[in-house]
């Protein structure tokens, strides 16, 4: 993949933690960048040992807003790193820098990440959809301190009347009410449904708590977490897989014809080509 031949501010996704957990692209573009603004309390500094060793760093963990733009609008000729945590397309307030670079004519790009949530589930070692269990993952949060942003109707205890697998963002403060709002009429979880408590995936100091709905805040507010943490429910969490009809040999699709005995569906197709 070629590096970028001309200045462009990259909002690039650095992964849950582990910094090679960063996508090949995300780690070029920080080895490319002039300039890297980084959130020290939301990605460890380790990822920043991809980028340059003379590139400047800026911490946005004290930044505004207007603080960041700032930086961006006094280098227009720099490459420039904009380094968030997780992908930035959840939760990453990645849009008004978008608006910022659409109004003034800068190049920009957006690198996806690999989301705390994909680290989480294999911190787990679980599928979050198990056929005839749940299908749907559902990602959101508890709307508490911005419970303005919150649009009428996606509030927790709507998603929870489904039984989806839930994936709570931004809510380990609030262990009390986030469980009550989980529980509360017509939810279809029961005290029993199996949850998560995910601390730092995939950072040295990562804590995995497999717990239930009816001791969610219990074992949360005991975690001492408040931030970088992850709350998964649903009963996919802990159901036996079914069997998967995609790989069923009853189950035929254009790359595979329904099984018959003594067929040769299934078999090795051959090696893969050689690459000398």
């Amino acid at each position: 993949m070629s590096l970028p031949q001309t200045p462009r501010i990259s909002f690039v996704g650095a992964g849950p933690g582990a910094p090679d957990l960063i996508t090949l692209r995300g780690a070029e573009r920080l080895g490319a960048a002039d300039i890297v603004v980084w959130a020290s309390s939301l990605v460890p500094e380790a990822v920043l040992s991809h980028a340059r060793p003379g590139a400047v760093v800026h911490d946005s963990a004290g930044m505004t807003l207007e603080d960041v733009l700032a930086v961006y609008d006094a280098n227009p000729g720099s490459c420039i790193v904009r380094l968030h945590s997780g992908d930035p397309s959840l939760y990453g307030a990645i849009q008004e820098q978008i608006d910022w670079c659409v109004e003034h004519q800068r190049n920009f790009e957006i690198v996806p990440g690999v989301s705390s949530l994909a680290a989480a589930a294999a911190a787990l070692g679980r599928e979050l959809t198990i056929p005839r269990v749940s299908q749907s993952v559902v990602v959101s949060r508890l709307a508490t301190r911005t419970a303005a942003s919150m649009p009428a109707g996606e509030r927790l205890a709507a998603f929870a009347a489904t039984g989806c697998t839930l994936a709570v963002f931004l809510s380990a403060a609030q262990p009390e009410a986030l469980q009550r709002e989980l529980l509360a009429e017509p939810s279809a979880y029961r005290s029993e449904t199996p949850a998560a408590i995910v601390v730092r995936a995939s950072w040295p100091d990562e804590r995995v708590i497999t717990t239930s709905l009816g001791r969610l805040a219990e074992d949360l507010r005991a975690s001492g977490a408040t931030t970088t943490t992850l709350v998964l429910v649903g009963d996919a969490l802990g159901a036996p897989a079914a069997r998967s009809q995609l790989y069923s040999p009853a189950f035929a699709h254009g790359r595979r014809r329904r099984s018959r005995p003594g067929s040769t569906a299934g078999r090795p197709a051959g090696r893969l080509p050689r690459r000398d």
